[in-house]
């Protein structure tokens, strides 16, 4: 947080490669939502962002109308652009716009695949061992690198680009916060899909189309 109480980009220029600039900068604007960087009322100043990744602006802005459309945040005439306070009431939206990507991208995958889930199975067994050692924020990024890596193996970029845009590790990280998803139940969650894709199941889609769609319609927790 700098002096005058905006929040401030991590210094990530050096990682800014291979994907397009915009996609670049969304997704270390996403990284400061995940990490607190950024907190709901906080303003996010499109100059400063532009110096620290060392990047025009056209990216920048971008990027920052892919979080207003993703709701992450409120572009204010005159005001400039500051984080929205985020609750349970966007998870209905985002829910069924992600269990369709992915049921489509299942499809795709069970034939590419073939019946090899050797690039499944390693997040698999990163979930439960995050979810015996008690670590929610390593079962979260092996969840999303779990579904990740299905999308990929999808072998459709513009499939792959939408599925990115819904900010997944972000909303599935505040999902399982608010939802009160135990780990081990999300961690065994995951095996059938492996088991599925391993005997080239044609219902492998259908079947991350109802996974996802059920940690949407989970009872709420009490705080």
């Amino acid at each position: 947080m700098s002096s005058d109480g905006v929040a401030e980009v991590p210094a990530s220029a050096a990682s800014l490669k291979r994907v397009p600039l915009s996609e670049q900068v969304r997704r270390a604007l996403l990284d400061g939502l995940l990490n607190g960087r950024w907190r709901p009322g906080d303003r996010i100043i499109e100059r400063h962002i532009a110096q620290e990744l060392d990047v025009s602006h056209g990216p920048v802005r971008e990027a920052l109308r892919d979080l207003q459309a993703m709701q992450l945040v409120d572009m204010i005439p005159n005001k400039g652009v500051r984080v929205r306070e985020l609750t349970p009431d966007y998870l209905p939206a985002v829910y069924p716009v992600r269990a369709a990507l992915e049921r489509l991208a299942g499809q795709l995958a069970v034939r590419r695949l073939a019946g090899d889930v050797s690039e499944l199975e390693p997040h698999l067994d990163l979930l439960h061992q995050a979810a015996r050692d008690g670590d929610p924020d390593l079962q979260i990024h092996c969840a999303v690198e779990f579904h990740r890596e299905i999308v990929r193996a999808a072998g459709n970029e513009v499939l792959l680009r939408n599925w990115e845009s819904l900010a997944i590790e972000l909303w599935t990280r505040l999902s399982l916060k608010w939802l009160r998803t135990e780990l081990h139940e999300n961690a065994e969650d995951h095996v059938a899909i492996v088991d599925a894709f391993r005997r080239q199941d044609p219902y492998v889609g259908r079947m991350l189309e109802l996974h996802v769609l059920d940690y949407a319609h989970k009872p709420m927790g009490t705080p």
